[in-house]
């Protein structure tokens, strides 16, 4: 009895311990005591195992998790929107505001909080309520609604749980090698069941693919031929795709005469009668992208019945596997397929191969992969010129879940990040329909938070600002130096439908009263015209070591302004006069700029400065500098370049630019606005040599013919005067057509096109006005009043319309030398201008020889009377053969008929 003392006394030691070890006589008495569930992955890489210790506690364990601003364990009763967001509630004084790298705890449960008020315990982050991850217990089933993401070949449905066996995360794997730093390889061995889980996991591209398989057996050099693969990716609509290929050669599939080769799927191997499933063995299980990573898990059998282009697997066995990253070509309408496009890149990097054993247990992914852009919806930088157009729509890749069904969409991308500036009016166009009313609030959830008992302020929109698609709805926001640097937009009507808005503090459309995006809109360049000085800036839309922008139409001959930092972070703007293309052409010059500065937010550079339009203090006009003049009534010509690095001293082809503008934009200082600079196109040409040949030669031709070749027997005159009037006029219709398709339409706003389409429709009139024209008097009466108005203003019509055709053709000379300078336009308007003298003196001497004629004629008539020997100047002008004319005035003008002569006395 003695002995057992120690013994007893040690055992009430221990069991007092583990009392307390235990929560302090925390019972037992929950049915949940024992679950176990993997964690659903929604956001922030979060990955783990669930376990309920008992009735006030639960651990996790390999629990990884990307840190988020203040991030707590959170419970409700169900999963759905409104349950988690408006009746969730903290449940545990465990704090989560830190990176977790597959690790394993023990959380304790606050004390008011007790199993049979939760349904679900979710990874939440408070600021944004943003659902990381969630766990349902068994008495929960996960709401009906699938993402475009989820396999319908999931096996177990992901976030349903049942009491016979414990949920299993598509996310979850038993082994984790990592292939390189941003591309892992998971894998779950069923060897019983005869096939093998595979997850790919890479921080890439949303339209790149991952891919993995077993090298042909036995194979020791260029292990890629004759390899069989899984190909797998994130679509662009957001579902997830994984094709097995066979490699017959390092190159892009085609298909030759019937016959596959390269990189191409098995079933194209068997040709277009094959049937899918016969030799496309690899089953999609399930795939996302989240936080810029892709994740695809698909299921391929050990022993496959398609010898011809699937390897068996032995399970105990190491064997060869190779694998790759790179760029994928989306299908079209010849190729059904997402075909990989070459690699490329470092070894070990973008592709590799080693030596694997399915059976071996393999841990080496040591927390999640953090990449370095989250948001696949990207950023909508707001322009005062362009409207953002809001929409409704349904939610595919929205970032911050839970979140309704139906959420907003800024010019189709959905729930981007929105970033303006102060002192920039933004123009919303409201198109999401009239149960969405937009508004601009500082509530991360919306949906107006009144409701939920918080206060929020409202900086645009409300109650009424909806509208739809054939009734849009136009809201102006202009933030300013007080507005917040981030607020949200949301529907008033509903929570969570939108996300984020950054109010950056630029400044440049504050202090600039113009601006206007450069080439490719990768600059965007602000000015102002004060006086006789103009201050101007600059500002880059990448990440840069440098921008540089320039005077000129090319960087050669051209006064350069650089922005750029030395190595103590100190910004510099250096002035420069370029005159070759190699770094030692690049000489500094000594301008008076004041007001400089230059500054980088996340290596976006900025420049700015204050100079005068003309240099002063020039007393030494042979430097260069002397010759920058900025004319605000002449359009100034900019370019634009970037580097990776810049010196304030001997520059080298290191420091030349890495990316630049591909033409000159010309700025209308005065206008505030502009336009690229651009070569005459040939299609213009042909519409320009078009018009004066119609306006210049053929519709004053057919004029002439009609004024002075009368006097010619029968109608040739009206022959000719028909034939050029008909042709100059087409020739008119198709240069149009030719100006028109190559600018895509005409505006009103040149005079060149208001004088061009006046000549156009006085032109378009004769025909018609010929068509309509009243019956020519009988022979000896007098002509009506209405054929002598109908006569005089078919003359007056035609030739207004040539002389307005002149004009538009001297008002298309100047519209060229505005669009591309004056070195080719003054030659062609004196050539134009001569040709227009050649022309009136032509027109001058045949009127002079006209009414010569005309009197001579007169003179021999005498008083002789020959039948009616007068010549008829109302000839017909529509039918060449004279047509409604008396029959016997035709039979006159030929020499047949009747001729009466008739005799006087002579005095």
């Amino acid at each position: 009895m003695c002995d057992q003392g120690p013994v007893f006394l040690g055992s009430l030691v221990l069991g007092f311990f583990l009392l307390f070890a235990n929560g302090q006589g925390c019972s037992n008495s929950s049915s949940l005591i024992g679950f176990e569930s993997e964690f659903k992955m929604f956001q922030h890489q979060l990955r783990g195992v669930f376990t309920v210790v008992d009735d006030c506690s639960f651990r996790v364990s390999r629990f990884d998790m990307l840190s988020g601003a203040d991030v707590h364990w959170w419970g409700a009763m169900n999963s759905d929107f409104e349950n988690m967001t408006d009746n969730g509630f903290v449940i545990s004084d465990h704090k989560l505001n830190q990176t977790f790298n597959n690790e394993s705890f023990l959380v304790h449960l606050l004390g008011n909080v007790t199993w049979d008020k939760l349904g679900v315990v979710s990874v939440w982050d408070l600021p944004t309520a943003s659902d990381f991850g969630h766990v349902l217990l068994s008495n929960t089933t996960e709401p009906d609604s699938s993402s475009p993401s989820e396999s319908k070949d999931v096996v177990v449905a992901p976030g349903k749980s049942n009491n016979s066996e414990p949920y299993k995360a598509p996310t979850m794997f038993d082994n984790c090698k990592k292939l390189s730093d941003k591309y892992r390889l998971r894998w779950s061995l069923k060897a019983e069941e005869g096939y093998v889980d595979i997850g790919l996991e890479a921080t890439t591209g949303l339209l790149n693919y991952m891919a993995f398989g077993w090298a042909k057996p036995n194979s020791t050099s260029n292990l890629m031929l004759n390899a069989d693969v899984v190909v797998t990716g994130i679509r662009e609509d957001g579902f997830p795709f994984a094709d097995d290929f066979y490699i017959t050669k390092s190159s892009v599939c085609s298909v030759k005469d019937g016959f596959a080769s390269g990189v191409c799927p098995d079933t194209v191997y068997e040709g277009p009668d094959a049937v899918g499933t016969s030799v496309n063995n690899t089953k999609l299980v399930y795939g996302h992208r989240i936080d810029g990573v892709s994740f695809v898990r698909y299921r391929r059998p050990l022993n496959d019945s398609d010898n011809k282009f699937d390897f068996p697997v032995n399970p105990n066995e190491s064997l060869t596997v190779i694998w790759a990253l790179g760029v994928i070509k989306p299908p079209d309408v010849i190729n059904p397929y997402y075909l990989p496009e070459n690699h490329g890149g470092v070894e070990s990097e973008n592709y590799g191969h080693f030596s694997l054993n399915l059976s071996d247990h393999v841990d080496e992914c040591f927390g999640p992969l953090d990449a370095d852009n989250k948001y696949d919806q990207g950023v909508i930088i707001a322009d005062a010129n362009a409207p953002l157009v809001v929409t409704a729509g349904p939610s595919v890749h929205y970032p911050n879940p839970p979140n309704p069904s139906k959420v907003l969409y800024i010019n189709k991308k959905e729930a981007p990040v929105l970033r303006v500036e102060r002192g920039v009016p933004v123009k919303f166009s409201i198109e999401a329909g009239h149960d969405v009313s937009f508004y601009i609030t500082s509530d991360f959830l919306g949906g107006n938070a009144s409701l939920r008992n918080r206060t929020e302020t409202i900086y645009a929109g409300g109650q009424e600002t909806h509208g739809v698609v054939a009734s849009p709805l136009e809201l102006v926001w202009a933030p300013n130096r007080n507005t917040p640097d981030q607020l949200y937009y949301h529907s008033i009507f509903q929570e969570k439908m939108g996300w984020k808005v950054q109010v950056v503090d630029g400044g440049l459309s504050d202090m600039y009263n113009n601006s206007v995006n450069l080439d490719d809109q990768q600059v965007k360049f602000f000015w102002t015209i004060v006086g006789d000085s103009i201050s101007i800036a600059a500002r880059g839309e990448k990440k840069s070591g440098y921008l540089a922008i320039g005077f000129g139409s090319e960087m050669a001959n051209s006064f350069a302004y650089v922005g750029w930092f030395d190595r103590n972070g100190t910004g510099h703007v250096n002035t420069y006069w370029i005159d070759g293309e190699s770094a030692s052409s690049v000489h500094p010059t000594n301008e008076n700029m004041t007001y400089v500065r230059c500054k980088s937010e996340e290596g976006i550079i900025t420049l700015e400065f204050t100079r005068p339009l003309k240099p002063s203090s020039c007393s030494h006009r042979d430097r260069p500098e002397c010759k920058n003049m900025i004319d605000p009534t002449t359009p100034l010509k900019v370019i634009w370049a970037m580097g990776a690095k810049w010196t304030d001293g001997q520059l080298t082809e290191r420091n030349m630019h890495s990316v630049t503008s591909q033409r000159p934009v010309r700025v209308m200082l005065t206008r505030g606005s502009a336009e690229a600079e651009q070569d005459l196109r040939p299609v213009l040409g042909v519409h320009g040599f078009m018009m004066f040949l119609a306006w210049g030669i053929l519709l004053p031709g057919g004029i002439l013919s009609a004024r002075y070749l009368k006097h010619i027997k029968g109608d040739g005159w009206f022959k000719i005067h028909m034939y050029l009037q008909c042709s100059g006029l087409a020739i008119v219709f198709l240069g149009l057509l030719f100006a028109v398709a190559e600018l895509n339409g005409f505006s009103f706003g040149s005079s060149h096109v208001k004088f061009g389409f006046t000549a156009i429709v006085l032109a378009c009139a004769q025909p018609v006005n010929a068509w309509l024209r009243p019956a020519k008097p009988a022979q000896g009466e007098v002509i009506s009043s209405k054929r002598l108005i109908w006569e005089y203003s078919h003359s007056i019509v035609g030739q207004s319309a040539v002389v307005i055709g002149v004009i538009a053709l001297f008002t298309g000379m100047k519209h060229l030398g505005e669009r591309n300078g004056a070195e080719n336009v003054d030659g062609l308007n004196l050539a134009l201008g001569l040709w227009v003298f050649l022309g009136v003196v032509t027109v001058a001497y045949l009127e002079y020889r006209e009414r010569g004629r005309r009197r001579a004629r007169s003179l021999s008539r005498g008083n002789w009377v020959l039948g009616n020997v007068e010549e008829d100047d109302s000839i017909d002008l529509i039918d060449s053969r004279g047509g409604f004319r008396d029959k016997d005035d035709e039979e006159d003008r030929n020499g047949g008929g009747r001729m009466e002569i008739q005799l006087e006395p002579l005095k």
